[in-house]
């Protein structure tokens, strides 16, 4: 007797090896896009720092506002700069992950930030630093 379609049972041990599979990848999934979106938003935070730099040499003072001069990648917010006695600082959010990522110029650090200059990222409300490279 030739069989011409699959028995149930068939169907049924396909259908929960694909879901067993699917359960195991989903989450890494979820793990890529974290990662890029802070790589992401460690590159908007250099070329704030670029930005920044430029303004200086045209106006001779830091801006927290650049207008036009600087814009973020579409999935980011604007960061929010903040002016010290010898610098910036300045923090930058996703609504797609809950890292928020900071920048200082100065001597007057913000958390994660450690190094000026160097972008630094860390889980909201915590002090641990986590880089994707």
């Amino acid at each position: 007797m030739k069989r011409n379609a699959f028995t149930l049972m068939e169907l049924m041990m396909v259908t929960s090896i694909l879901s067993f599979v699917a359960a195991i990848v989903a989450p890494r999934f979820a793990d890529i896009r974290e990662r890029a979106q802070i790589a992401e938003m460690k590159v908007d935070l250099r070329h704030l720092v670029s930005a920044e730099e430029y303004y200086l040499a045209e106006n001779q003072r830091y801006a927290t506002d650049l207008g036009g001069s600087y814009t973020v990648s579409p999935d980011d917010r604007k960061p929010t700069i903040t002016l010290t006695r010898d610098g910036w600082s300045a923090s930058i959010t996703s609504p797609y992950t809950t890292q928020v990522c900071a920048v200082f110029v100065g001597s007057t650090p913000l958390a994660p930030a450690s190094r000026e200059g160097a972008p630094a990222c860390a889980r909201g409300g915590s002090s641990t630093t986590r880089s994707p490279y």
